[in-house]
């Protein structure tokens, strides 16, 4: 049964070189990104690794995510006994069997039942694949190639070990029961045909092996099972898609315009992908009919870097373009400008894919490189240079909010907390509601606060999402050199854009700030007894909360907001069906609070459906642009009776009857 090495040998040897070579020449690509500063914290990556690659922390979250741990683990489990089995080709006398008895056993029952898991799962796969695919292209003839090639591969383990069973030459037949019931259907026949038999199925578990080896891990999707593992290993503690500085000096390129321009981590992420399809299930451009799909984005980036790689390693032009070409391995710009940044694809990715940086580096190359953008932005972009706001209103304007009541200058020494109004707190009249409510909260409880008056300036989180990064640069220098200049240590913040990019973004300009989002100051508040509220304030009547993308999935707030709705109305808001880090966006953050839908269905018509599904008198919010986008789908579908209300309002409203 055992066949000749004279044959195996140098199909093996064939074999590791074609892998080898094949591994080089793809991955080898990748060092053609640009080195992007990212360091390597050992500990750290070791845990990421065990927790995301191994214990597969994202992909059992959902319930079929148990069938692929199943195949995982199985031939982590049966690895040892592949290995085995190739030397075993080469050198006939290598063999586990010299194992001590106590660990053999245990070791070949513990793979027979792995692979018998496997031909379980895969069966299950397949009937999937075939009845409820996870998106229309999933019934690939590369998806269904893996399966059955497991399969078979399964299928040879047990018709190897099964005609050894039966020709008394498995020492560990007792532990292995499936391989058992193979030897005892093989039972009816004589020596010579068990033989034939075992060396059939010799011959097909080494095919399949080194068709895996030579074929499927270098040029399908299973190359995610050595880039998933690097990937999670090198995995930022940052916040979702913060993107890399730029140097602007003359001669510098900006942006992402071709492949070479990605870094190298992005460029890993492309090969890492599984496509398994769930970032585009919890996409609001893609579930709205955008162009933009997270799944077929990286997708693009990966044959477009494959078609072109070889040609700008050896100093050539690119051939496909990675924006706006038709076909495969390009990005069409419609697809770029859908993003919200809203950070689901990431939150969702069982392997750490990070999409949002490689959408905000081809928005960069539209911008700065090629000045081509769409027009609406135009207005944006000027009036942010100019003016330092969304509105293009006077900056002495920003303090109109504080007519009705005293509001101090910020002073270093003497005052303790910033109130970083934003521009939305400052010049939009609803949100400006939002801001006396807040600065009410604040004098209710004593705290020392103050404001920086016409001397605030934009955060710049639209502009660097939007890929203005020259424009957001500047206006970054000028707010860190305010806040150096004032003594600015901590800060509180009601918009979450505002308070993402002061505590993320701007510490790659060497601001360490105390950020606080209004949500959690005022659950402070509450908690430290400097606010009192009975709980029984009974004016919203029923409250669902809708998460903040930018301060749910990009900082991890999920409680605060919800603990200070509890502590007014003494209940818990109601739940909407997608929330915390599973919530469905508005529609406006990556800047497109700024630009029209064009395409396909409204993301807010879609949030606000959901929201009035569960009858609510009150949707509760903790960002401008949620409120804005969230009182526009109210409109729009005429729920007049649905309020929407930001948590300050509701503590100022519940103080004021308490």
């Amino acid at each position: 049964m055992q066949p000749d090495s004279t044959l195996f040998t140098p199909i093996l040897i064939a074999s590791l070189i074609v892998f080898c070579w094949s591994m080089y020449r793809r991955l080898g690509l990748v060092a053609l990104g640009r080195p992007d500063g990212r360091g390597v914290n050992l500990l750290r990556g070791l845990r990421e690794m065990l927790l995301y690659a191994f214990a597969q922390k994202r992909v059992v979250t959902r319930p079929f995510g148990v069938n692929h741990l199943v195949i995982f683990w199985s031939f982590m489990i049966l690895l040892a006994a592949n290995i085995e089995f190739m030397l075993a080709g080469v050198f006939p006398s290598l063999s586990l069997e010299r194992l001590p008895a106590a660990i053999h056993l245990p070791f070949m029952g513990l793979c027979d039942l792995a692979s018998l898991a496997t031909l379980v799962a895969v069966g299950a796969a397949l009937v999937r694949r075939t009845l409820a695919p996870p998106y229309p292209e999933g019934k690939s003839l590369e998806a269904y190639a893996i399966l059955i090639l497991v399969a078979v591969h399964m299928l040879g383990f047990f018709g190897v070990n099964g005609a050894a069973i039966a020709l008394g030459r498995q020492a560990a037949a007792q532990a292995m029961p499936v391989s058992s019931a193979v030897a005892a259907m093989l039972g009816t026949l004589g020596p010579d045909e068990i033989e034939t038999v075992g060396l059939i199925a010799w011959w097909t578990h080494a095919v399949a092996l080194l068709a895996f080896i030579t074929v499927l891990i270098p040029y399908s999707k299973h190359l995610h099972l050595f880039t998933a593992v690097a990937n999670c290993f090198l995995r930022q503690p940052a916040g979702p898609g913060i993107p890399a500085r730029e140097v602007f000096e003359e001669g510098n390129v900006f942006g992402t315009g071709q492949a070479d321009r990605f870094s190298r981590a992005d460029l890993l992420d492309s090969f890492a992908c599984a496509k398994c399809g769930r970032c585009q299930d919890v996409c609001p451009a893609a579930a709205t009919g955008k162009p933009l799909n997270p799944r077929r984005l990286m997708e693009d980036i990966r044959l477009n870097l494959l078609a072109n790689g070889p040609l700008l390693k050896r100093g050539g032009a690119a051939t496909v373009p990675l924006i706006g070409g038709e076909g495969e391995g390009s990005v069409a710009e419609e697809a770029i400008w859908s993003c919200t940044s809203c950070g689901a694809c990431m939150a969702a990715c069982p392997v750490l894919v990070e999409h949002l940086p490689k959408v905000v580096g081809m928005r960069r190359h539209l911008v700065e490189m090629e000045t081509r953008f769409p027009e609406e932005l135009l207005n944006l972009f000027e009036n942010m240079e100019g003016r330092s706001n969304p509105w293009g209103i006077a900056p002495t304007e920003r303090t109109k909010w504080t007519s009705p009541m005293e509001v101090k200058p910020f002073e270093a020494g003497k005052t303790e907390y910033l109130l970083y109004v934003g521009c939305a707190g400052s010049f939009d009249s609803r949100s400006k509601q939002v801001t006396v409510a807040l600065a009410q909260i604040l004098d209710r409880a004593g705290v020392s606060w103050g404001i920086l008056g016409k001397d605030e300036k934009c955060c710049g989180d639209s502009l660097r999402r939007l890929g203005n990064e020259f424009v957001f640069d500047r206006m970054a220098r000028e707010n860190v050199e305010i806040f150096r200049e004032r003594g600015v240590t901590r800060v509180i913040t009601q918009c979450p854009h505002c308070f993402t990019t002061l505590r993320n973004d701007y510490r790659q300009y060497g601001l360490e700030l105390e950020v606080i989002p209004h949500a959690e100051f005022i659950q402070g508040l509450m908690a430290d007894g400097k606010l009192s509220l009975e709980g029984e304030y009974a004016g919203l009547g029923t409250v669902v909360f809708h998460d903040s993308c930018y301060l749910g999935r990009h900082n991890g707030v999920y409680e605060a907001p919800r603990e200070v709705i509890r502590r007014v109305t003494g209940d818990p808001p109601a739940e909407l069906g997608r929330n915390r880090e599973k919530s469905f966006c508005c529609g406006a953050g990556g800047g497109r609070m700024w630009m029209e839908e064009q395409l396909g269905s409204r993301i807010n018509h879609s949030r606000i459906d959901e929201a009035l599904r569960a009858a609510p008198d009150t949707i509760c919010v903790s960002c401008p642009f949620c409120m804005t986008m969230l009182e526009d789908g109210l409109k729009d579908r005429q729920a007049g009776s649905t309020r929407v209300r930001d948590i300050a309002e509701v503590v100022a409203e519940g103080l004021r009857f308490s």
